[in-house]
């Protein structure tokens, strides 16, 4: 576990990314996890998505939970098998002027342009292939079912990940690089976190790039030499993180090379 520095709170710098994009090209496969699958990690998927990036996204908590009329009374879903389609018409028929005013609505009727409903990330089989996901927004280059870098919005997202990965044992010996960038969970501050996850994918794939091209390999054929540059941009990753840290000093980030 390495902290990367940062403030509490979400007041982030929304200055525009400094990295160009290349629209077509090489781009790493992404995965963004939060603890319901609904808010900062939609946000984040959605944003990937539109800018060209494999993404796909999971919640880690054992239930969805969302806001209800009172603390004591939240609506509770199970991952993998509700729909966000099915979410939005339970809620709008429950109650619509409270779901609408405290945003659920409005989040759901993102969600549900984006993928079917919220998946939990201890149910993923990593390596599997994704190909009943092919309508997801950025599905295209993430159908074999593994990722290059996973970003939490949550420390305790990004605990149960790096606990998860562990106990998976690294069957494919493939490294991955697990970040949180720690984003509060309100619809406001979930879109300055997706804007600065944006802006992190495109200082992470412009370096990858960089070491695939500077090599001349395939990416990830394997540990080492001959891993199209990955190994050379896994050692760059931390400092990347650093530069991107000064920038958004109240998104507080850790990261860790990990394993599938």
């Amino acid at each position: 576990q390495k902290p990367l520095g940062g403030n509490n709170g979400v007041n982030g710098d929304a200055r525009n990314p400094t990295i160009p994009r290349d629209e077509g090209g090489f781009k790493l496969k992404f995965c963004t996890v939060c603890a319901s699958n609904q808010n900062r990690s939609m946000e984040a998927h959605l944003r990937l998505s539109l800018a060209s990036y494999p993404v796909i996204s999971f919640g880690t908590g054992s239930l969805v939970r969302l806001p209800g009329p009172s603390i004591s009374q939240p609506n509770v879903y199970p991952f993998n098998s509700t729909s966000y389609d099915t979410m939005y018409t339970e809620l709008n028929g429950k109650d619509p002027r409270l779901y609408r005013a405290n945003g659920l609505l409005t989040m759901l009727e993102r969600n549900r342009q984006v993928k079917f409903g919220p998946e939990r990330w201890q149910d993923w089989a990593i390596g599997k292939p994704r190909l009943d996901h092919r309508d997801d927004r950025g599905s295209a280059g993430v159908e074999a079912g593994v990722v290059d870098v996973v970003i939490t919005c949550e420390e305790r997202c990004w605990d149960a990940v790096m606990d998860n990965l562990v106990e998976r044992e690294g069957n494919l010996n493939r490294p991955v690089h697990v970040i949180n960038v720690d984003i509060k969970d309100n619809h406001e501050e979930a879109l300055v976190g997706g804007r600065a996850i944006l802006e992190l994918a495109d200082m992470l794939n412009a370096a990858a790039r960089e070491e695939r091209d500077r090599s001349g390999g395939e990416w990830r054929n394997g540990a080492g030499a001959g891993d199209g540059g990955a190994s050379s941009f896994d050692d760059r990753v931390p400092d990347i993180i650093a530069e991107w840290q000064e920038k958004w000093p109240n998104l507080p980030a850790l990261w860790s090379l990990a394993w599938f």
